[in-house]
């Protein structure tokens, strides 16, 4: 169980305590019950200690989670509430918190069609209940799209990455001629251009497997299961979209985009690394450092006549061929009449 949810059911625990009107709690009371609720809740032995329970107290009393709560020690012992009838469970909400919660819950009906949302629905309607939500239209949309193929597979796919389950998938990718089953450890979900990916393991590489493409997914129970312990950010930090190779390094990748345009990449850099070399009337040059794949390229190739690559050279060399091939097909194109 997480850090997190351990703390909560402390905070719970105490607050059920130290509201009690008919009994009186010493630290070591406070300490038996908290190991008391964490043992219900998970099955197991679990030992909280005095310097734990002495932090929670410390944390209910401040302003850290905004609870402030009157907590007195009298007869030099016991612990309760000097004001007996507060609850951290009554914590009074003003206007600007209502507006905030509000805007939250509006942004979270956006998801509650979404496949791995579905659950949200109770939890999103008692928001809008409690803090009196009203009907309102969402002011923040989010782009996003229900009918994409392959979602059905989020939810299976969430729970082997956070169960660590090995998986075998039927896999049919846009260049195979037939569909093969792929062994995996899955490891991240990887949201990249409105399309959804599968970071895992496979014979001992890393691989990205696209939603859309999976035909059927089953456990495999006999595996163990293989956790390579990424941290997405740290996993994606130098790249554009989803392809990694383990063996590339980043490189600078300088490129000039003109005066009409630039303002567009300063705003929303393509990558984070992203820095201004010099700007002058005629445009900007910039420089990111990445490793060089399919969707920088497919990236960069969207600025059109826009963007210009300078380096490295065999980056510039290709996206000419490229450009080169795109005025060809256009050269003898040849359009039927229309009807």
């Amino acid at each position: 169980m997480s850090s997190n949810k351990n703390a909560l059911i402390r905070y719970k625990t105490l607050d059920k305590c130290l509201k009690n009107k008919y009994r009186k709690y010493t630290l070591e009371d406070l300490i038996d019950e908290c190991s008391e609720a964490l043992f219900e809740f998970e099955g197991k032995e679990s030992f909280v200690s005095k310097r734990t329970v002495q932090l929670d107290l410390q944390n209910m009393r401040s302003e850290k989670f905004g609870y402030e709560a009157p907590i007195e020690v009298y007869e030099r012992k016991y612990y309760r509430y000097s004001d007996p009838e507060y609850s951290i469970h009554n914590i009074s909400v003003n206007e600007s918190d209502l507006k905030a919660m509000n805007n939250a819950v509006q942004i979270l009906k956006q998801f509650k069609d979404f496949s791995m949302f579905k659950e949200m629905n109770g939890v999103i309607q008692k928001l809008e209940d409690s803090i009196h939500s009203t009907s309102q239209k969402s002011i923040i949309h989010l782009d996003k799209n229900e009918q994409l193929k392959g979602l059905e597979h989020i939810d299976i796919l969430y729970e082997s990455i956070a169960n660590k389950r090995v998986l075998k998938i039927l896999y049919k990718s846009f260049t195979a001629r037939e569909s093969n089953i792929f062994t995996v450890h899955p490891q991240l979900l990887k949201e990249f251009n409105n399309r959804w990916f599968l970071i895992c393991l496979y014979k001992q590489k890393m691989y990205n497997l696209a939603l859309d493409r999976m035909e059927s997914i089953e456990a495999d129970e006999k595996l163990q299961y293989i956790d390579k312990d990424l941290d997405g950010d740290e996993y994606f930090k130098d790249i554009v979209g989803v392809t990694v190779s383990e063996s590339m390094d980043p490189r600078n990748v300088i490129f000039w985009v003109d005066a009409g345009n630039a303002p567009y990449v300063k705003t929303k850099p393509l990558h984070k690394s992203q820095e201004i070399i010099k700007e002058d009337g005629d445009g900007t040059l910039f420089k990111i450092c990445v490793q060089i794949n399919f969707e920088l390229e497919r990236l960069l190739l969207g600025f059109g006549d826009s963007l210009i690559v300078h380096k490295p050279r065999k980056l510039r060399v290709k996206m000419e061929e490229k450009f080169k091939l795109g005025s060809k097909n256009y050269q003898h194109l040849i359009i039927p009449d229309e009807k």
